[in-house]
């Protein structure tokens, strides 16, 4: 054992100065473990830092909302293939979808990427709420750090195939729409990970982990009611409201809540409720989601639901009629991947933040009433994976459960940031934001070099995938299209 000091360990027993040394120690292993191939995509994403930060900031900007980001998808589709990745754009019959892939044969890893915002929430890179343009949207969820490191990840093992360092296929997913419409739904459908061995992805969040929880499967549906309008005082006798049906059915969703299950979630948002007050309205329309961490158990809630609507356009004597907008399924745990990916977040460690960036997240957890407690990227053990873990929804769910994912969490905000709000989007604009999005380009190739040098870890990581999927077959909760917006209206 040799310390580098000129001492010997029994000399630092005896001086007491063995804990500094077994510090030293285990950093001096944990460099060890850092391959070449990993070194050497922490220093592609260093070189491409910069730009990185440019094209982040530029989405956060644009702030695009689902299939309507043109210049974010373009942005990430030219930086791909100005890097020398095969770009082919429009695919699934989506125009902002597009795939960047460099190699041949297999392994094929796909990293996924997302780029789409959320309407009202603009915000500058304020700690306090002020918006950035009154009534736009902004990225709230972070995306626009989602597809430019995942981007950035895919590059590093470009750069890595193309000095003949690794071998295979490496493919990159611009997939927009998450936050309404969940186009990865029909990308699925379009056969994009057909050819794919392991997925890589990972979301902004207020801390890093490599995630092993799954999301929450959903239902979105429109239900509309139509009735017959009237003057609301000359003779509201021969009026048929559909603002009344539409109450009675909120109404009864409200009491239904007491009898769903513990894990299950039922949201709506009122569109139309009537224009004026003088008129008895003959439209209401409202937004439906159903929610629970199994497809399995969230249907039969869905079935009730919409049952629902007939009973209150029974009730009110207009008719009714329900429109599917989306579904998706909750996302299949991989803890075998998880645990290669807890690895090189051990490797690389926590995030490191200057005064003014701790002082900028205590203000944002003052502004939204939490503990000032400031930023958390500490690495914690890989957690459990719990039966009902709560939490949101994502179409990388509906992936899958076509081909084995590999999911990851890096700070981007202070704990306890509420989610979709203004408060993440500030944070996505300036160097909190920043680092994280660094990190989780290198923690996705890093992971993506290990899966390329260990088919051993790729096999391991299908078995698993098998095993929890078992005998169920994948079947997509919508038929037709994507809704894709006419250009103009």
């Amino acid at each position: 054992f040799s310390t580098g000091t000129g001492m010997t360990l029994n000399d630092l027993i005896m001086k007491k100065c063995l804990l500094p040394v077994l510090v030293l120690f285990t950093f001096s292993v944990s460099a060890q473990k850092m391959s070449k191939n990993k070194k050497a995509v922490i220093a592609s994403v260093e070189k491409h830092k910069a730009e990185l930060i440019k094209i982040s900031d530029a989405i956060w900007a644009a702030a695009e909302t689902a299939f309507e980001e043109s210049e974010s998808s373009k942005i990430l589709a030219d930086y791909a293939e100005k890097n020398g990745l095969k770009v082919e754009r429009g695919v699934a019959n989506i125009p902002t979808a597009f795939t960047a892939t460099y190699g041949s044969g297999k392994p094929v890893i796909s990293i996924l990427g997302e780029f789409d915002a959320l309407p009202g929430i603009s915000q500058k890179t304020s700690p306090v709420k002020e918006p950035y343009e009154e009534g736009a949207a902004g990225h709230g969820c972070g995306h626009n750090m989602f597809g430019t490191s995942s981007l950035a990840g895919a590059i590093a093992i470009k750069e890595l195939m193309e000095a003949g360092e690794l071998k295979g296929t490496i493919k990159f997913l611009g997939t927009p729409a998450e936050e309404k419409f969940f186009a990865k739904v029909w990308m699925v459908e379009a056969g994009l990970w057909d050819d794919v061995d392991v997925n890589l992805s990972w979301h902004p969040s207020a801390g890093i982990e490599a995630d092993v929880q799954t999301g929450l499967s959903l239902i979105d549906f429109i239900v509309e009611f139509h009735g017959q309008t009237a003057h609301a005082s000359a003779d509201p006798w021969n009026g048929r409201s559909a603002s009344d049906a539409l109450e009675l059915y909120t109404s009864g969703i409200n009491y239904y809540r007491e009898h769903i299950l513990p894990s299950s979630r039922i949201h709506y948002h009122i569109q139309d409720g009537g224009q004026v007050v003088n008129v008895v309205p003959d439209y209401a329309k409202l937004w439906v989601r159903v929610r629970d961490p199994k497809r399995s158990k969230m249907l039969p809630t869905y079935e009730r639901v919409k049952a629902m609507a007939e009973g209150a356009a029974i009730m009110a004597n207009v008719d009714y009629e329900i429109s599917l907008v989306s579904g998706i399924y909750e996302t299949l745990v991989n803890r075998s991947g998880g645990e290669i990916m807890q690895n090189n977040l051990e490797l690389l460690g926590p995030i490191s933040y200057t005064e003014e960036e701790t002082a900028f997240g205590k203000a944002i957890q003052k502004a939204t009433g939490k503990a000032e407690v400031g930023m958390d990227s500490k690495i914690y053990p890989l957690k459990e994976t719990e039966e009902n873990p709560g939490g949101g929804s994502t179409d990388v769910g509906d992936v899958s459960w076509n081909v084995p994912n590999i999911n990851l969490g890096v700070t981007v905000a202070p704990k306890d940031t509420p989610w979709h709000s203004w408060a993440v989007v500030a944070c996505g604009g300036m160097s909190i934001g920043h680092k994280g999005m660094i990190y989780a380009g290198k923690a996705l190739g890093m992971t993506a070099v290990d899966l390329f040098e260990n088919p051993k870890m790729i096999t391991k990581v299908k078995e698993e995938f098998k095993m929890r999927k078992g005998d169920e077959v994948y079947k997509p909760m919508i038929e037709g299209p994507p809704p894709i917006p006419v250009s103009g209206n």
